[in-house]
């Protein structure tokens, strides 16, 4: 099997993107808890229109990297692994069951307490991170272990999106909503009247932005409409759709999602952090991320294969797909994102709490799902010439 140019070019993207990400958390880490604390978190509090830089970058910055996500999954629908159905059932039933079992271990633990609300929070997969780690194995690893991986983690944010949409959406202004639907539907009007002139659909999008956020829908979600109205055409590299995926993989790479981990990483840790993570809440994102979803994506794709629905690559094993899982396990941004969403009103310590154990199991799903392909991935055997 041979990787198309395009997700050669998001793979490399991701996995770059990924060790960038593991590098600025460090350092934001490091910073929060050196001798300029106070006034490092001062810094991303500091308000800018009624709404602090960490807001404006959670509510508009990521709408850019969501109109990313948009674009992506458009052209897996239409061309990549998700075109073909009997490619997509795997990834599919994989990223079910990595974000069923990882949110019914939650509620299990926080079921009828404040804190159930955070049931989203290890449902999801950080795909650059969790890409960035498969990298470092070279190589190694074969190309339909990258692509269910890749598919999956693209499977698991469009769930993330639908439950930021459906389940944290608390009131709704629907005279904003109503006006927001309705630009949308004037872009789609465009694309139907074959206008390809990207701007128009860039200024529509920010304006649709404007009445997303405030109808009560997170203003994010705008950007995965506003990337299903822009022209996909053939798919094309001068199609209006491509065109803006290709120039928004980098800066989004290399400075939006930085840019967020940098922001919502400045976490101030004290000397009983450890105390919260005994908390029901943090034991639920553990179990959540490190257990429930290699677990749920290993148990899924097995029942569908099992039931004759789909096929395992020629080339993986079932200790591969686990492996695929554990670094399915690394939630970070997208965990993060929904921590905000579902702890918005409950106060900055069990938030805090909830990004220590988003970071702990991360880390730890990153390193288990690294050793464990490691250990079970055989290198290609190199052929002597002569």
């Amino acid at each position: 099997m041979r990787l198309t140019k395009t997700f050669t070019a998001f793979f490399q993207s991701e996995k770059a993107g990924g060790l960038l990400l593991l590098f600025v958390t460090v350092i934001s880490l490091l910073l929060a808890n050196s001798f300029i604390q106070t006034e490092y978190i001062a810094f991303w509090n500091t308000q800018i229109g009624h709404h602090s830089i960490t807001h404006w970058i959670n509510d508009g910055l990521m709408t850019i990297f969501f109109l990313l996500i948009g674009l992506e999954l458009e052209r897996e629908i239409y061309h990549g692994e998700l075109a073909n159905i009997k490619n997509a059932i795997l990834p599919i039933f994989g990223a079910l069951g990595g974000m069923i079992l990882p949110a019914g271990l939650f509620l299990a633990l926080n079921y009828g307490t404040t804190t159930q609300n955070g049931a989203g929070i290890p449902m999801a997969t950080d795909i650059a991170f969790a890409i960035g780690v498969l990298s470092l194995l070279g190589n190694r690893v074969p190309v339909s272990l990258k692509i269910f991986l890749t598919a999956l983690a693209v499977i698991d944010d469009l769930g993330a999106i639908l439950v930021i949409a459906i389940f944290y959406t608390k009131t709704i202004a629907f005279d904003n909503l109503l006006m927001a639907l309705a630009i949308m539907a004037c872009l789609f009007i465009l694309n139907r009247r074959k206008v390809h002139n990207l701007v128009s659909y860039l200024i529509g999008g920010a304006v649709m932005w404007y009445f997303m956020l405030n109808s009560g829908v997170h203003a994010t979600i705008t950007g995965v409409l506003l990337a299903f109205v822009i022209p996909f055409g053939d798919g094309g590299k001068k199609t209006a759709s491509y065109r803006l995926q290709h120039f928004l993989h980098q800066p989004v790479a290399f400075f939006i999602l930085p840019l967020f981990a940098i922001a919502n990483t400045c976490i101030a840790i004290d000397a009983n952090w450890h105390e919260g993570l005994s908390h029901a809440n943090s034991v639920g994102i553990l179990i959540g991320l490190i257990v429930g979803k290699p677990l749920g994506i290993w148990l899924f794709s097995f029942f569908a294969v099992s039931l004759g629905i789909c096929s395992l690559p020629k080339d993986l094993k079932w200790k591969n797909i686990l492996g695929a899982g554990m670094l399915g396990g690394i939630g970070f941004t997208m965990s993060i994102f929904i921590t905000l969403l579902a702890f918005s009103k409950d106060g900055e310590e069990v938030i805090t709490y909830s990004k220590i154990a988003i970071l702990i199991a991360s880390l730890t799903s990153g390193i288990l799902g690294y050793f464990w392909l490691k250990l079970t991935v055989k290198a290609p055997t190199k052929t002597i010439k002569g």
